[in-house]
């Protein structure tokens, strides 16, 4: 399906143009009457004064309406469409009617024709085979996978144990540790330094290109209704990277053909031309229960993906709703579920012991149920059901006598790494009931007489953990839990400033400082957390020495007006003429810029990118000059003007610092999981409607698409048990 027209240039509204008013011819004495009356006017109008008549009367001004992009003409069309207030489709299906234009495949691979090194001599490859090694080439040395010893290994192990399969039997190589892939290496370093030099007319080409493939892959009508697909480009082959210490990194994904696709829409759709020479459909199916696009398996670890619509489409619209809802129902069910694990913590038999621990453990400590592992073919995370004694350290300060601390260090989800220590004996555990206390003895006993490769919850599974919650909820899971924990923190925290003294005279920054403590506190809870990587270092370090800058600045600035005080102007330090630095920069990058336009060959074109990157590096020792010296006049300052400075520096430093602390406070902490996942969208916009905050200042755009459905609210909107009814 093309999203098309021949009238794509035109305005969603044509301005109309003004009819011109036919002269109507009067009879002779209205042109008299008329004529004496305008003559009488004019001799009352004194000489110097010129004549109305004379002048033409000017046409009011009619603003032409803006003209709107394609994109943003398709992107209002989606937004027309309210499906929360939409006709259902008949039950047990998701769509009536669905047609799309399938999947967009990469291009066939294009060899380079650089050879490879083995036991020091150039190797012969096929394009098959050159195009494996090239996957191999293209990973960063220094890189996560590479880098790391640990990773490294399992990596090399299984690309090398794959390449040989491509190569066939009797190919020279057999040796990794022979292998050379530098000279690909370089090659493709060289590339990307050329692709570098591409000019402002081959950018916006390639953009249209981009668009066009949107344009023709990215959209999809359902129900009548246009919507965006989601991941319309098929991934391409290379070499698997996973996440964690994946037991299967390093291996060779395969390209996916046409014939491996089935797609899904209705009947009465026309079925996309597959646009691959050669190649077909593997199937067509009209499944209106099912919300995926096209469907294929993936040969690494032989799992279905699927294609399927955005994540601001209707139908993850009605699953976000939904869940948000499913976790409210749970407000009313909460207090008779912590009743029953309260009881049965004590219990006699361990297995009940068990799942009362571990329904504690999953709603205080927001674990996830965790299931057995084949550790040959997916990393080894970990969940509640799956915690082994080596994930528990008890007493790991070594205080001793009557402490209850437990360090839990295990890979959780994504193998990010949940290390935290928990105080069973501190109150927010055994206030209101909490039974911190118990759970502690309870995992303690777990333990006790174990080897440290032994599970601790040895008496149940999470098959027998999951059907226990059911008991109490239709659909209950730890991801309910977990949802309703992360909203409820974040609903009580936000109340809990609201209440804190002088909250209404701050500023919507600095209620946006405290919204993303709240936010930090559940994210913190549900244990999402991200590497710090070496550009979040970078930026913060940048940060801190701004900071420093603006404040030697205001001591300046200080200095400025002691001596201006003291009337002795001849100390004042003055700016230094920037013009010439701006001058030389501007001249530098235009001579880049023609140096791109006038590039052919390869060579030219390096040689443009390092003229280009020379000049925005100059671009950037001038702004730090002239950031250096923002706080200084060309001439010398009246008081007035020190004093003003003297405050606006203040504000800056204020602002930075606030900055800087957000920065540094969540660089280990993902604040975006939350709000995508488990955050009900609708607290965050009843809070910012109360306070009078702009949403955009703690929504993107992405998310207020996503959750258009929840932007209606009242300000007085909360999240418990009534939402559920």
């Amino acid at each position: 399906m093309d999203i098309d027209s021949s009238d794509e240039d035109r305005p969603l509204v044509k301005i109309k143009k003004k009819k011109k008013k036919k002269s109507i011819s009067k009879p002779d004495s209205v042109k008299s009457s008329s004529a004496t009356k305008k003559k009488r006017k004019r001799e009352e109008v004194p000489d110097e004064a010129p004549s109305s008549s004379s002048k033409k009367a000017k046409k009011p001004a009619t603003k032409e309406l803006k003209k709107l992009e394609r994109t943003e003409r398709l992107q209002y069309a989606m937004q027309a469409f309210l499906w929360w207030d939409a006709k259902e489709p008949p039950e047990g299906c998701q769509w009536e009617t669905m047609e799309h234009a399938g999947v967009s495949f990469p291009e066939d691979y294009v060899p380079h024709g650089v050879k490879m090194f083995y036991d020091g001599n150039p190797v012969d490859l096929t394009p098959g085979q050159e195009e494996a090694a090239t996957f191999f080439a293209a990973m960063d040395p220094e890189g996560m996978h590479l880098g790391n010893p640990k990773t490294a290994k399992i990596f090399i192990k299984n690309f090398f144990t794959d390449f040989k399969a491509v190569l066939g039997r009797g190919h020279v190589i057999k040796d990794f540790k022979k292998c050379d892939f530098e000279p690909i290496r370089k090659h493709l370093n060289e590339q990307k330094i050329i692709r570098k030099a591409i000019t402002d007319e081959e950018r916006k080409a390639n953009k249209e290109d981009r668009n066009q493939a949107m344009y023709k892959y990215g959209f999809a009508i359902v129900d009548g209704h246009l919507e965006k697909v989601g991941n319309y480009n098929m991934e391409p082959p290379g070499a698997f990277r996973g996440r964690g210490a994946h037991p299967k990194m390093g291996k060779l994904k395969s390209r996916v053909n046409p014939e491996q696709v089935s797609l899904n829409l209705s009947e009465c759709a026309p079925i996309p031309r597959c646009r691959m020479p050669g190649h077909a459909w593997g199937d067509v199916r009209h499944d209106p229960t099912g919300q995926w696009l096209a469907t294929w398996k993936e040969n690494i670890n032989n799992q279905s993906k699927y294609m399927q619509l955005a994540a601001q489409s209707s139908f993850k619209g009605k699953s976000d709703r939904s869940k948000y809802t499913k976790a409210a129902r749970l407000c009313e069910r909460i207090v008779t579920i912590r009743k029953s694990y309260k009881k049965d913590l004590k219990s006699k038999d361990k297995e009940t012991r068990q799942l009362a621990t571990a329904v504690w453990v999953i709603d205080r400590l927001a674990l996830r149920v965790g299931g057995e592992k084949d550790t040959d073919e997916e990393a080894d995370t970990v969940g509640c059901c799956s915690l082994r004694v080596e994930h528990l350290h008890f007493d790991p300060n070594q205080e001793g006598g009557d402490c209850k601390e437990i360090e839990l260090e295990f890979l959780g989800k994504d193998s990010m790494l949940y290390k935290q220590t928990i105080d069973f004996g501190t109150a927010i555990y055994n206030d209101d009931n909490g039974m911190g206390s118990r759970v502690f003895e309870n995992l303690k006993g777990f333990c006790s007489k174990k080897k440290s490769s032994d599970e601790v919850f040895d008496a149940i599974n999470p098959t027998m953990l999951n059907n226990h919650l059911k008991q109490f909820m239709d659909g209950l899971s730890a991801k309910v839990f977990r949802t309703y924990n992360a909203s409820k923190t974040l609903q009580d925290e936000l109340k809990k400033t609201e209440l804190t003294a002088g909250w209404h005279r701050l500023t919507p920054a600095e209620k946006v400082v405290e919204y993303n403590s709240a936010n930090r506190e559940v994210a913190i809870l549900c244990n999402h957390q991200r590497s710090v990587s070496k550009a979040q270092e970078t930026q913060l370090e940048a940060i801190g020495n701004k900071l420093e800058t603006l404040k030697k600045q205001r001591k300046t600035l200080k200095g400025i007006l002691k001596c201006l005080n003291a009337g002795k102007p001849e100390k004042i330090p003055v700016k230094k003429n920037e013009k010439k630095l701006v001058e030389e920069v501007t001249t530098a990058i235009a001579k880049a810029k023609k140096m791109k336009e006038k590039a052919k060959t390869n060579e030219e074109k390096i040689k443009a990118t390092e003229a280009d990157e020379k000049a925005k590096e100059r671009r950037r020792e001038v702004t730090a000059t002239k950031f250096e010296q923002a706080h200084l006049w060309e001439k010398t300052p009246s008081k007035d003007q020190v004093i003003k400075r003297i405050s606006n520096w203040g504000n800056k430093i204020t602002k930075m610092e606030m900055d800087l602390k957000h920065k540094d406070d969540n660089k280990e902490v993902s604040l975006g999981t939350s709000k995508i996942n488990y955050m009900d969208p609708r607290i965050t916009v009843a809070w910012c409607k109360r306070n009078e905050v702009p949403i955009e200042k703690v929504f993107s755009k992405t998310l207020r698409d996503k959750f258009n459905w929840a932007m209606a609210v009242e300000p007085e909107w909360e999240f418990n048990e009534k939402i559920a009814n």
